[in-house]
């Protein structure tokens, strides 16, 4: 008897750019960067935990989409926060 079961592959779709929907893991801003883990998750990140928590992001990513060129500095910001 032969069991109706479903062909499954471990493919990744290529990652879509990030939009207004997708919010920060940790403080739900809107997210500038994905993390894609070693173990298929992914994690996203506004501008500010990204540098807070970059060199650690660095060490367990397969793939890291910036997208934080889209941001501009506003009037009166400072440079580097």
């Amino acid at each position: 008897m032969r069991r109706n079961e479903a062909d499954v592959t471990t493919a990744v779709a290529p990652s879509s750019p990030l939009t207004a929907a997708d919010r920060c893991d940790r403080c739900g801003a809107q997210a500038y960067l994905r993390v894609e883990l070693q173990t298929g998750g992914e994690l996203l990140f506004c501008a500010h935990h990204a540098r807070e928590h970059g060199e650690k992001l660095k060490e367990i990513a397969v793939n890291v989409i910036d997208e934080t060129h889209k941001l501009s500095p506003t009037a009166g910001a400072p440079e580097d926060r």
